[in-house]
Order: structure tokens, then C-alpha cells, then sequence
């Protein structure tokens, strides 16, 4: 088993990121996180003016995965999740959905204890730890900032990316230098006040390269769903790109026409929220697995 430590931080997702690690083809990963504020808030009374946001939402990594060739697809089988202790928040001007309505900045320690999160000292939140930055190396060149999702990934803080799931990537660089950080130990669908409780730990996980499928990803399954999951400018358009980018998986996989694929996503299907607050929102539609094997679908 490889390990990567949180020293080895990126904070935009690149191919001009050296390696943190050279993996083969099938190995199993922990990859040690800092929370999204890379761990500098120590307390409620750390001054707010003092913290440094340009080493906001860093990621681990870049793994080199060894035969992943660009148009391949990285599976990532999320394997574990282990989260410290305590968490944090942070309120403010400009941040999140009603920020302009704020005008102080407020941080929370958000102590977790037998498997729930404490909010106010006496609300019991149960966990849903998850991953909210996690992608590839993006194609062209391009350098994109960890806070932000795109069609490689990143920060795409969707609730689905979590432990028993398995993420389907672009692989867009030799090596697919595959980044993740920003754990949540609890968050809700939108992500309205521009964080979760936000908490550093250790992930592990499982690469797989896989060769001759033209997916529109980021894809996720769950142990119940299938997702894909898109991010654009607008909330609008990307839940239109998820939705299409489903209709597209159903005609390549299953041989249906678009016809019949809308009308069954338009019955079978769920389209969701993921975040509403980063540079690009970001949604995801859910087919229900029970319709992916009656489709005799193998994913």
C-alpha cells in the first residue's frame, strides 16, 4: 500500500505538477489531507484577517498512476474515509448564499463525537463524511485552481463522492496525476454557506485504469445509484450537461435512443444539487442501479 503525505500539496490541478508518487496500475492509495483551509484555524478565536487564502483548498498528491494514457478513464474506488476529531466553519461577508447579508466574520469549531457532528453545542448532526476536492491533471495544459470544479474533477463538492463509492475521471496527461483533498465529516446538498464542517484525515483508495470507453465523466456508483456529475457557470446549464451527459451514457451503453433515454431519466431519475458556491455550480443526475441492470448495463 502507497501512502502519500499531506506535505505534498498542490493547489491548482496541473500537468506542470511533479509526481508526489508513482503508482502502478491497480494499487491502493492513503492520501493524509489538510482540512480546506490547510489547517490553520486552530481555535474560534483564530483572527480571521490573519489567514492565508492562497493556501485555500489544497489537494495531496499528484499521483502518477502507471498506464494511464490520455482517453482513458481513472476509476477511483473510495475504499476509506478517517477524519480527525474536530471540524470547522467559517461565515462571512461574501461567502456563500446570503453573504452580502453578513457583516462579521464568524468561525466555528465543530467538535465530532460517537459518529455525529456537534453544531451550537447541542444540535446532533449524523456524519456523511465525504471528498470534496478530488480530480486529474485538466486537458490543454491548463492550470485550474483546487476550488474549482470542471470536467476533471476538482472541486466538485458532491455528497455522492463518498466511502464505498467508486469516481470515474478523465484521464487527460500521461499518468493521470490524480489530487484530492478538502474532506467534509458532514454536508448538505448546495453547500449553501460556502463550506461543510470542514476537517482534515486520511483517504484510501483503489486505482484502476480503464481503456475503450468514451464516458462523459466525472461519472460516480454507489452501492444504489449511478451518477454523472457536471459543473458549469450557471446552475441551469450544468444540470443540463448532467443530464445530457446521462442521455449520452444510455445511448452508448444501452443502446437507446434519445428518445426513449429522456423519457426513462424523466421517470427513473433524479436530477440534484451539489454545490451552488464555487466558481462553477455544480450538478448531478442519479439513475437508480436497479435500472442500470435492467438495462443489462455493466459499469
Amino acid at each position: 500500500m502507497y501512502r502519500v503525505e499531506k506535505k505534498n500539496l498542490v493547489y491548482a490541478m496541473s500537468d506542470k505538477n511533479k509526481p508526489a508518487l508513482y503508482a502502478e496500475n491497480g494499487s491502493t492509495i492513503v492520501f493524509e489531507t489538510c482540512d480546506c483551509f490547510e489547517n490553520q484555524i486552530t481555535s474560534a478565536d483564530t483572527p480571521f484577517n490573519e489567514l492565508d487564502w492562497d493556501r485555500i483548498n489544497p489537494a495531496t498528491g499528484p499521483v502518477f498512476v502507471e498506464g494511464a494514457e490520455p482517453g482513458d478513464i481513472l476509476e477511483v474506488k473510495i475504499e476509506k474515509i478517517q477524519l480527525a476529531d474536530q471540524g470547522v466553519m467559517v461565515t462571512g461577508p461574501g461567502l456563500g448564499v446570503i453573504g452580502e447579508e453578513l457583516s462579521e466574520n464568524v468561525i466555528r469549531i465543530v467538535p465530532i463525537r460517537d459518529g455525529k457532528a456537534i453544531f451550537l453545542e447541542k444540535i446532533e448532526l449524523p456524519m456523511n463524511p465525504m471528498i470534496g476536492v478530488i480530480g486529474t491533471a485538466p486537458a490543454g495544459g491548463e492550470s485550474i485552481s483546487c476550488g474549482t470544479p470542471d470536467k476533471h474533477g476538482g472541486n466538485m463538492d458532491s455528497k455522492v463522492i463518498t466511502e464505498g463509492t467508486t469516481l470515474y475521471l478523465p484521464v487527460n496527461v500521461e499518468g493521470a496525476l490524480l489530487a484530492l483533498g478538502d474532506l467534509h465529516a458532514a454536508m448538505g446538498d448546495g453547500e449553501v454557506s460556502v463550506c461543510g464542517v470542514e476537517i482534515p484525515g486520511e483517504v484510501t483508495v483503489t486505482v484502476n485504469v480503464i481503456k475503450g470507453k468514451q464516458w462523459k465523466v466525472p461519472m460516480a456508483k454507489t452501492e444504489h445509484a449511478l451518477y454523472t456529475i457536471a459543473s458549469e457557470k450557471l446552475l441551469d446549464d450544468a444540470a443540463t450537461t448532467a443530464t445530457k451527459n446521462m442521455v449520452d451514457f444510455l445511448e452508448t451503453e444501452a443502446g437507446l435512443t434519445k428518445h426513449d433515454a429522456i423519457a426513462l431519466l424523466s421517470i427513473g431519475g433524479n436530477l440534484q444539487i451539489s454545490q451552488v458556491v464555487d466558481p462553477l455550480k455544480t450538478a448531478r443526475f442519479e439513475l437508480p442501479l436497479s435500472i442500470v441492470r435492467q438495462l443489462k448495463i455493466t459499469i
